[in-house]
This record gives structure tokens, sequence and C-alpha cells, in this order.
């Protein structure tokens, strides 16, 4: 039998360290009739809704051993449990171009791809599933499978990866990634530019039309930031251009931090995180400042205005208060054809509201995927409760 500790986690900790360890755990935990939790870095453990019991989580930190890595080809393959900070200090000139914020907190490969995650960088070069060329996983019943490979012209198999990504560990075990990577920009920087969120919505509009080439366009709580790579004096250009024409100001990288810190959260937040049309945003922008003072609750909001996606931190008040915003926002976006999923929350907040909203018309395709990987439903229990 196996133990829980007074918050519910299961005292058996399995770790294995390459893809026939995996492979053979979970072969044995389908004899037994295992219901496991997969853990990578654990920076996305509130992702979705919150694990029902298990009888012991996969750690799949022991897998992350360097594969292959060919600068020429701008390839490398990794162990899934290898930390992204870890593979990023091991490339020579060159960086996988995913600047998510739980990096620097130990987000492994294979924890970003199973959430789907990006960050400010997101509309140039996506989310890790858009720098995927190959993934191996393990199924439930301990089934090996295998798509793609190590050259980017190689499409076969990009299926397997995408239905992966943003599975939350539902569909299997994700055992080794292949990635494509790009240069080293020679030198970037950012403009801050004061303004509401209509503004910031004409601003982004134009400069997405401009040749100016911003690789990120974020709006935090009254800034709009714009950062450029390239070359020294491409940098420097445009980034004189894009103040002249925004009215900005030169600003620093920490700039980037208070974004990724919001997108983070910490203990005692609740973190949002919403998909709309890029255009919903100024009307989204303000439903939240209207119901933060209505629930006396502090929102902040970021939003990467350009392709849609927001992220609000709730700091302060109950979980009541939180409840009550969670809901309402989330009631807002969906009218606008939009949905929220909750990245982390007060405690409390799970017995006063649902982790998902409405179910998104393909619900019946995911329920069907899930059934043929795993029929008994013993990966990551409850994870989309109530959809499946």
């Amino acid at each position: 039998m196996t133990g829980h500790d007074s918050a519910g986690t299961p005292e058996r900790q399995l770790r294995p360290t390459d893809l026939r360890s995996a492979r053979d755990l979970l072969l044995a935990a389908a004899k037994d009739g295992l219901r496991l939790g997969i853990r990578g870095g654990g920076t996305a453990q509130g992702w979705g809704a919150p694990l029902e019991r298990v009888d012991a989580v996969v750690d799949t930190t022991g897998i992350a051993d360097l594969l292959a890595y060919n600068p020429a080809d701008m390839t490398v393959a990794v162990g899934a449990g290898m930390r992204l900070r870890d593979l990023q200090a091991k490339l020579d000139g060159q960086r996988v171009a995913l600047d998510a914020a739980r990096i620097p907190h130990g987000a492994t490969v294979g924890g970003l791809l199973a959430t789907g995650d990006g960050g400010p960088i997101r509309p140039i070069y996506g989310t890790l599933r858009d720098l995927v060329i190959g993934v191996t996983v393990v199924l439930a019943d301990g089934t090996v499978s295998q798509s793609g490979g190590h050259v980017i012209k190689n499409v076969a198999g990009y299926d397997l990866a995408k239905l992966f990504a943003g599975s939350l560990g539902t569909f299997g075990l994700i055992t080794e990634v292949v990635l494509r990577v790009h240069p080293l920009p020679e030198a970037s920087g950012t403009v801050a530019v004061a303004c509401d969120a209509p503004t910031a919505f004409e601003r982004v509009t134009d400069l997405l039309g401009s040749t100016m080439e911003p690789v990120s366009v974020d709006w935090i709580d009254g800034r709009l930031l714009v950062r450029v790579e390239g070359t020294e004096q491409s940098v420097r250009h445009r980034l004189g251009v894009i103040a002249t024409v925004t009215g900005g100001e030169p600003a620093d990288d920490a700039a980037w931090d208070e974004v990724a810190d919001v997108v983070y959260g910490a203990e005692g937040d609740t973190i949002l995180r919403a998909g709309t049309r890029p255009d919903r945003f100024p009307a989204l922008a303000m439903s939240l400042a209207s119901l933060a003072a209505q629930y006396d609750v502090n929102a902040s909001l970021t939003s990467s205005v350009g392709i849609g996606v927001h992220t609000v931190r709730l700091r302060g008040g109950t979980a009541a208060a939180h409840a009550n915003v969670l809901q309402a926002w989330r009631s807002d976006a969906q009218c606008q054809g939009g949905s929220v999923t909750v990245h982390r929350r007060l405690e409390g907040v799970d017995e006063l509201t649902a982790s998902w909203g409405k179910a998104p018309g393909a619900v019946h395709v995911l329920q069907a995927v899930k059934k043929e990987l795993d029929p008994d439903a013993r990966l990551s229990p409850g994870r989309f409760a109530p959809w499946f």
C-alpha cells in the first residue's frame, strides 16, 4: 500500500533515469493498476484542476541526459526531465527560443511541452510545441511511441508532439524531445510606453504592421513593453524609431522580470491565463479592473497584446473574492469567444469554483483520445475534470 502525507501527496516517488526504465515503470504500474501523477520541475503542478488521489508520482528529472547536439543542423535532443535553463547553458551561440516565466524556477523541457507554455517572444517563435521536431513518449500500458526525428525538414509525426502539447500529463509520459534551436541574437533592447489598454492595442496594431519587427509586445499594468532583437546597429535604429513614434523611453531588461513575476506568481496568489481574440484585450482589461475594485482584490494584468494571451495575478483578499473575480472574468472572456485556465490558486478557491470553464467544442475528441491512450484513466486523474 502507498501512504499519503497530510496534503494528499503520495509518499511513493518513482524516478526513472532513461527511456527503458520509464517503460518498465509504466508497464509495472499498468499490471498493478496504479494511478500515477507526473512531475518534472514542479513549476506547473497548479495548472488545471487538482489531481485526484494517486498511488505514486513519476518524477521525470532523472531523465535528463543531453542525447545529441548538432549545431550545424540546429537541433538538439534531450531527456524530457532536463531543465531548460540547464539546456540553454550547454548550447554554443544558440538558444531554444522560449522564455516562459517558469524557466528560471526549474521548468523541464517535457514539462514545458506538456503545458504548452510560452513567454513574451511567443509571437515570433511560438510555444515549445512549435520548436519540437521529434518526441518519444511512454503510454499508460508501457507502449513506447515516437514521432518526428532529428531533421528540421522531417515533418512526419508532428501530430504526436502537438497532441501532447498542453496535455498536462494525461495522455502519457514524455521521455525524450528533439528541438530546433536558433542563433542567439547579437543584441536586444526594450522601449516602454506609458499607456492604457485601448491605446496599447492601437500601438501594437501599428507596430506589427510596420518594418520594426518587434519580438515581444506585452502590456503590463499601464505600460507597453516593446522588445527588438538583431544586430547592434539594427537594434539601436529600431529602438530609436519606436521611441519616437510611440512616445516611449528606453527600458532595462528588468522590466521583463515584472512580466514574469505576474505570470509565475507566488504562494497565496491566484493566477489565471486567458486566450481571446487580440481586439478583446481592452474590454477584458476594463472588466478586470472593475471586478478587482468590486471584490477588493489586487489584480495585475499582463498581455501579449498581438496574439491575445493574457495573464492575471490576483493578490490579497479572500478565497471567496478570488473565486468571484475568476467566475465573472471567465464569463466575460467566454462571451467574447475566449477561455480562462487556472494556473495557481489561493487555498480555498477550489471549493468555491471550477478550475475549468465551458468545455471546448473539441472536448469529445479529447475524451476519445484519452480513452484510446489511457483507457483506465490512471494518468494524472482529475487534471481536466469535469471534461475528462
